[in-house]
């Protein structure tokens, strides 16, 4: 429960601003009071009476108004809040936040604020792939800002992709987790591996596959939302790094394969979501290869991190990914015993809103004592929460047996 949370709610210019009236309710009803600040721009969409009413507080729109409660409303609101969420945060939003830019009374209120900060993001496709627009984001989550990635659907403008305003169930469990945050995992140490490898052919070409990173960067926010000291170990992807993640940047499946084996005597668990080339080309010529009939490469195999990692385990919790196309549980449960592992997270592949390049996951569970876990379609960092979870209970299991 929330009871006694002071939470500020900014809701911006966009359609999805009369989805922040169901949220504004979900915080009530657990027992926070919000204060709801609205743009000029969002008053278009969404009347200050309807937030009035949800909240039972005043609302906040006017940077210059006579304030009631604070000597300075920006200033009041500011230092008065357990948490600041903006839903929806709009490109202009972003922009303003990530230029330092104040010119109204959301602005200024966030640049007062010492308190955390959860942004959900909301546009049309093509605006949030926009360079300007991601590179904002970095930089906001550089300065500790939290963001709520959003997701693929239909949009108000009849187009279908990424920028759809996240479900309000996960906004929410993420609010919940900064306004009172799980310190169980404390102490431990944790290390995620995620995104492709490439592997040189020539100076221009490589071999890769379409692992995005997404579900390793949620599986490290979620280790790091419950305390554990996380190191990231992660391939070439464009994904901003998660708040208080150590992140090792590498390339090649030789690169990473040094990286965790260095790491690995230090850590409790590893978590080996990234998607390693499994061969590479034998020979990388010095200058681009010219076209000039069928190209016929040679390929080595690349060092298996996770059966090299099982092999040397001491007490560690060892978690491997099993993405497939056919013979699902099958596949699995060989990999998970092959390699010694404690859990395998296993998805088909060929199932809607699984696998690679989506913001969504349908994974199941093997254990190693032979339990298996299906889970519903969902958002990848709600999959890497209950991974995370699974990992707690194999880790009192195993220090009962101790």
């Amino acid at each position: 429960m929330l009871s006694g949370k002071q939470v500020v709610l900014g809701v911006t210019g966009g359609i999805a601003a009369y989805k922040a009236v169901e949220l504004c309710r979900l915080f009530v009803k657990d027992g926070a009071n919000v204060r709801v600040i609205l743009t000029a721009a969002a008053k278009q969409f969404v009347m200050p009476l309807t937030f009035q009413t949800v909240s039972g507080n005043r609302v906040y729109d006017d940077l210059f108004a006579g304030s009631q409660l604070y000597a300075v409303d920006h200033v009041g609101l500011a230092q008065g809040a357990d948490l600041i969420l903006i839903a929806p945060a709009t490109a202009n939003c972003l922009g303003k936040l990530a230029a330092g830019i104040a010119d109204d009374l959301l602005t200024t209120t966030l640049l007062a604020a010492d308190c955390p900060v959860l942004l959900a993001p909301a546009m049309n496709t093509k605006m949030f792939e926009n360079l300007a627009v991601q590179e904002n984001l970095e930089r906001l989550v550089l300065r500790g800002y939290s963001i709520v990635q959003p997701v693929e659907g239909e949009l108000a403008c009849g187009s279908c992709g990424g920028g759809r305003l996240a479900p309000l169930d996960v906004i929410f469990a993420e609010a919940k987790s900064l306004l009172s945050p799980v310190t169980e995992l404390k102490g431990i140490r944790l290390l995620v591996t995620a995104g492709p490898t490439r592997e040189a052919i020539d100076p221009v070409r490589y071999l890769t596959n379409h692992s995005s990173g997404k579900m390793g960067y949620a599986v490290a926010q979620a280790a790091a939302e419950q305390g554990a000291e996380v190191t990231l170990v992660s391939g070439p992807v464009t994904l901003p790094t998660p708040a208080g993640v150590k992140i090792v940047q590498v390339t090649t499946a030789q690169e990473m394969y040094a990286a965790v084996l260095s790491l690995y005597p230090q850590m409790d668990v590893v978590v080996k979501t990234a998607a390693v080339a499994d061969y590479r080309p034998a020979g990388v010529q010095e200058t681009k290869i010219k076209k000039d009939g069928d190209m016929i490469l040679s390929l080595v195999r690349t060092p298996d991190i996770l059966a090299e990692l099982g092999k040397y385990k001491q007490n560690q919790v060892l978690v491997g990914f099993a993405a497939e196309t056919d013979n699902l549980r099958e596949n699995a449960l060989a990999k998970l015993f092959r390699k010694n592992l404690e859990l395998i997270v296993a998805n088909d592949l060929t199932e809607d809103g699984a696998g690679f390049n989506t913001d969504t996951n349908v994974v199941k569970l093997y254990f190693k004592d032979g339990q298996e876990k299906q889970l519903a379609r969902m958002s990848k960092l709600a999959v890497a929460r209950e991974i995370i979870s699974e990992i707690k209970r194999i880790m009192n299991i195993a220090k009962e047996i101790l």
